[in-house]
């Protein structure tokens, strides 16, 4: 893991514009020339399902990264306009992968209809707003085809900047993941997310997603196939999903954001440790 910097690979997707009209067409030429060498156009083993709310810049990101998967394991992208308001059905036009719109909002209806159109066995769930390792399929699909195991989830990093460093950001990742290790022996849904999660298709359809915009589609989905067998944690660096930290900056500064984790986690941290009811997560409330 890196302390003080990021990753070498991802400085190559570090495009330097802001609006989608402002990127040249040989950007995407280089990325289409990639996908076409990669992307499975029939019989694909895997699905990898993107799904998209204003991120015309970052899914270009994104798709880049997956353009570099070092894999022979066949697999599509489709990518789901979740009923944006921006630019980013013109930068899906322009990319050759699969796509949708969903104009219902919510990750579970828009996850839902990619699910319904993917051709693959196996599923895996990716964030627009997320780089992707060039073995994260790999080492993902590998944990996946596991005998009894039904759905997985990965790790993921935050990417520093001059204005927050990577090493203030590693404290947050090492706090996180070792309270994914406690979450995981009794409740591990909890620590399943869309930036990098996966599931066999079959039994996703047969859970299936909530139908509305409330959050934690992913974690009920996976709390849903727990019945049908194992969930797996993918610990493997080399399947670590980099991301920014604009999520941690909701609740204000990175200590302002950590003080709210903590309290969070120790208000809850004795619930950890029994398995969580049965119960409908189609309309319970978080």
């Amino acid at each position: 893991m890196s302390v003080f910097s990021n990753p070498e690979w991802i400085k190559q997707y570090d495009y330097p514009f802001d609006t989608i009209n402002r990127v040249p067409k040989s950007v995407f030429d280089e990325i289409n020339v990639r996908l076409d060498n990669l992307i499975s156009a029939t019989n694909p083993l895997v699905s990898v399902i993107v799904t998209a709310y204003n991120e015309e810049i970052n899914i270009l990101r994104m798709i880049s990264t997956l353009s570099c998967l070092h894999t022979k394991i066949p697999f599509e992208i489709i990518a789901i306009n979740n009923n944006s308001t921006d630019r980013t059905q013109e930068t899906l036009d322009n990319l050759h992968i699969k796509q949708f719109f969903q104009p219902i909002q919510g990750c579970g209806p828009a996850r839902q209809l990619g699910h319904e159109m993917a051709a693959g066995k196996y599923i895996l769930l990716a964030d627009a707003d997320c780089l992707y390792p060039p073995d994260w399929l790999n080492e993902m699909i590998k944990e996946l085809q596991q005998p009894g195991v039904v759905c997985i989830y990965g790790r993921y990093s935050f990417i520093g900047s001059p204005e927050i460093p990577r090493w203030r950001l590693l404290v947050h990742e090492t706090l996180k993941d070792i309270i994914a290790e406690i979450r995981h022996y009794k409740r591990p849904y909890l620590n399943a997310y869309g930036i990098s999660m996966g599931y066999l298709r079959d039994l996703g359809l047969k859970a299936g997603y909530i139908d509305n915009d409330t959050r934690g589609d992913d974690g009920r989905l996976c709390f849903d196939l727990m019945q049908y067998g194992r969930i797996i944690q993918v610990k493997s660096r080399s399947a670590r999903v980099w991301t920014g930290p604009r999520t941690l900056l909701r609740d204000g500064t990175l200590w302002q954001s950590l003080k709210v984790r903590i309290s969070k986690e120790f208000r809850r941290g004795f619930s950890y440790l029994t398995p969580h009811p049965a119960h409908d997560t189609k309309n319970s409330k978080n």
